[in-house]
């Protein structure tokens, strides 16, 4: 593959990338999942990650492009829409091609002959563990791959912005005290997790990001009041009958998921949920999913003390564990979130910032403090 790269984080991660695919599937097919992609050699990662940088930096019509690649054959995508003839990989086809592509779900295929890549159409159908690379925005790259139940947030392997890298530590689910969502997050490679039934949290943390106007969710224990003791008193928006659609779908047989009306309706009542964070305030739900309240304002309750440190963690390679003020963590959402989980230490808090931070708070019982763990870089 005769092809210079420019781009020098392209040539620094592409082993590590190549590495992670090659186990990952390596492991599906022990498993005996035959419908595995095909996994990228460096130098396909390496040149897909370069061309798509400078492609992120261009513009077309004052738009910067936003573009899912597709490693695999087209033989090999489900319902592939096809070009007549191939088009070269590069980064001003990929600008020219961009507004027709950007709506999510759709990929740019890509595949190889004689040493040189080529794009062949474009599908929304694809192979477990088929290697994405998405630009969200310029400079900004995710390489990631879809579960193996098809269904929800793809895996992130890592995230590129400019010369910064982050690599994700799936080990990072192994650690004491990490609370579900995250695990789910980070354990997209065992299919136990997602196959069996959907992280509904996972759902709500990816819609409340992409709503863009940040907020705040608290999850709460089914069947107990004790969190009311941390909300300020009447609750404006308190909801009563708790509301249960959302609860009421994930009630439904797990043959019933993966018809794509089960799923269409997930996402409604997911998005549905996820809007009201939006509202100045907390939304409040149970662990089974019923909504409570919304624009619900936090206080500390009555004999805890204030919330004087947490400490923060990024499930990144080469994160270190740190203990700080939760002042120096965000601004109000994420001080009155920890003073909510440090009075309320069963419950798990997820605030979304404007600009796209999201963390997951939780009571950590091994550090005795709450716990913040910064989970952008798998949200992307």
């Amino acid at each position: 593959m005769n092809r210079k790269t420019t781009y020098a984080a392209a040539t620094a991660v592409a082993p590590t990338i190549e590495r992670h695919f090659a186990q990952q599937q390596t492991e599906a097919r022990l498993r005996g999942e035959g419908n595995v992609a095909p996994a990228p050699s460096v130098e396909v990662v390496e040149a897909l990650i370069d061309v798509a940088f400078w492609a992120s930096l261009r513009k077309e019509e004052g738009q910067s492009p936003k573009i899912s690649l597709a490693f695999l054959p087209p033989d090999q995508a489900g319902r592939p829409l096809l070009f007549a003839q191939r088009l070269p990989l590069s980064s001003h086809t990929l600008t020219k091609l961009a507004p027709g592509v950007e709506r999510a779900g759709i990929h740019l295929g890509v595949w190889h002959e004689n040493g040189e890549l080529y794009l062949w159409g474009t599908t929304r159908e694809i192979l477990s563990l088929c290697f994405v690379l998405d630009v969200s925005e310029p400079g900004l790259l995710v390489v990631k791959h879809r579960r193996s139940s098809g269904f929800g947030k793809f895996a992130n392997v890592a995230v590129l912005k400019g010369d910064v890298v982050k690599i994700i530590d799936e080990r990072s689910d192994s650690l004491p005290d990490c609370p579900e969502v995250l695990t789910s997050l980070l354990g997209f490679t065992t299919p136990s997790s997602w196959n069996a039934s959907v992280n509904v949290l996972v759902q709500l943390a990816v819609s409340m990001r992409a709503h863009g106007n940040g907020g705040t969710l608290l999850v709460v224990p089914a069947g107990s009041d004790k969190w009311q003791e941390s909300i300020v008193q009447p609750m404006q928006y308190a909801i009563s009958p708790a509301f249960s659609s959302l609860a009421e779908l994930m009630r439904q047989d797990k043959e019933d998921r993966s018809h794509s009306l089960w799923q269409g309706a997930l996402r409604r009542e997911i998005d549905g949920v996820a809007g009201l964070t939006a509202v100045d305030g907390a939304t409040v739900i149970n662990d089974q999913h019923e909504v409570l309240a919304f624009g619900a304002k936090i206080l500390r309750s009555d004999g805890n003390e204030q919330v004087e440190q947490i400490v923060v963690t990024e499930p990144v390679e080469g994160n270190e564990a740190i203990i700080i003020h939760p002042v120096y963590n965000g601004g109000t959402r994420h001080l009155s979130a920890a003073q909510f989980v440090h009075d309320q230490r069963d419950a798990t808090a997820l605030v979304a910032s404007q600009d796209g931070r999201f963390t997951i708070f939780s009571w950590s019982p091994c550090e005795m403090m709450v716990h913040a763990h910064r989970v952008d870089t798998l949200l992307l």
